[in-house]
């Protein structure tokens, strides 16, 4: 009769096996996966707020009291507690399958051979493994990870080859290739167009990204004239949160470019499926285009620098320096949202600064200072207005380039009547 300990043993290493499968199985993120998920992350941020009247940077809480403005158009409160202030001066990717087989495959064997044959010699390899593509059957994109290792020391290295959705809006698809200031504050991303059409993105990160300490990622991004997209990664000190140290990954960057420009890559590229468009998103792009929505914000900000513009359908991120520091300014802008925020437009169990009110037009406004809700020392300060017609615009900023990064000014740049300003223009919808 078997031990009980052995039946534990075997069933464990059952599971161990199942989980190590079933994460195989999964596609590498896609390249927009960051801006997308930004972007989101923001619109369901606004919207969650609303539901829950969570005391936070963008809650909506329940309750108000009637607000009104001056001739002059000064904002006044009948029970705020705010006085009045003077306007002041990587990669690859997943999605719905594709109809269109691809004509070829490439096994997760030809994938680390590879690989391998790009290192510099003079080294090991260890730990590799990788996975081919499909010629039937559900995407799968091809890859290939090992472990490189000299005197010098170890380095996680891999590579990912995909197809992104095509059909993205040209403002959705990132900084050509660099992330936006706000997901990846110590980034050191660069991005050039190569002979043919290619774009090359080079990048030196970290492995926990809102730190710019622990174990550095150095990684490329090389989108093909005929959309493919090839990312190599390297993780100091071995795999990925495989090491705590800093010491810098044994390939450069150069190094990392030379892997995915490799001509031996092409069977791979030629073996992926074809993609159509990109999943719908319902967001009515048509009145809040990213474009429009920097060049209003950007008519209403004082003279300085304006770097890091990050924008998408509804939403515009960026970063000005007046001078005295950089500060991160945003605007976002949604639609129909009248159902959603029209009893949740007050102060109510808001643990900030707060005041709520109603314009002479019947736009409700409601202004916060608070604090950073990532728990750092930046201050945030915001407008949110909803019209009569469910049309919706939130400005907000931080006394930094991104609340997590430490303070570049004492306080925000702009004051709470110049975010109403803002929030207030009609020139974020189109006419």
């Amino acid at each position: 009769m078997r031990r009980d300990e052995d039946r534990t043993d075997d069933f464990e290493e059952r599971v161990t096996h199942a989980l190590r499968g079933a994460s195989d199985e999964f596609p590498p993120h896609s390249a927009d996966l960051v801006n997308r998920s930004v972007a989101r992350g923001r619109r369901m941020r606004l919207l969650g707020a609303a539901r829950i009247a969570a005391a936070a940077v963008t809650v909506v809480a329940v309750g108000g009291t009637l607000m009104a403005t001056d001739a002059l158009g000064t904002w006044r409160g009948t029970g705020g507690r705010l006085g009045a202030e003077a306007p002041a001066g990587a990669p690859a990717s997943s999605g719905t399958a594709s109809s269109a087989q691809a004509p070829s495959s490439i096994s997760g064997d030809e994938m680390v051979r590879i690989l391998k044959s790009l290192l510099p010699p003079g080294g090991t390899v260890s730990a590799a493994s990788g996975r081919g593509s499909r010629s039937d059957g559900p995407d799968v994109w091809p890859t290939a990870r090992l472990t490189y290792s000299t005197a010098a020391g170890s380095s996680g290295v891999d590579i990912s080859i995909a197809r992104p959705a095509s059909g993205l809006p040209a403002d959705q698809q990132g900084a050509s290739g660099c992330l936006p200031v706000e997901a990846r504050p110590y980034d050191k991303c660069t991005t050039r167009k190569l002979p043919g059409g290619a774009v090359l993105s080079t990048t030196e990160s970290f492995t926990y990204p809102s730190s710019d300490t622990g174990q550095k990622r150095w990684y490329v991004v090389l989108t093909t004239a005929g959309g493919a997209q090839l990312t190599a990664q390297e993780f100091g000190g071995g795999g990925e949160k495989g090491a705590t140290g800093g010491a810098d990954p044994l390939l450069s960057t150069a190094q990392l470019t030379a892997i995915v420009r490799s001509p031996a890559w092409n069977r791979a590229i030629d073996a992926l499926p074809a993609r159509d468009t990109a999943p719908g998103d319902p967001a009515r792009t048509d009145r809040a285009d990213g474009a429009r929505l920097t060049r209003v914000l950007r008519s209403h900000l004082p003279r300085g620098t304006v770097s890091d513009i990050n924008s998408g359908a509804g939403m515009v991120q960026l970063v000005h320096d007046d001078g005295r520091g950089r500060n991160m300014v945003e605007a976002d802008v949604q639609y129909d949202m009248t159902p959603l925020l029209a009893r949740h437009m007050g102060c109510a169990g808001v643990p900030d600064d707060c005041e709520a009110g109603t314009l002479p037009d019947g736009t409700r406004i409601k202004r916060v200072r608070t604090r950073s809700e990532k728990g750092g020392p930046a201050s945030v300060w915001l407008v949110d207005t909803l019209r009569t017609d469910g049309r919706r615009v939130t400005v907000r900023e931080i006394n930094s380039y991104a609340e997590s990064t430490p303070v570049t000014r004492p306080r925000p740049e702009l004051s709470l009547d110049r975010l109403q300003e803002i929030a207030l223009d009609e020139e974020f919808f189109a006419s």
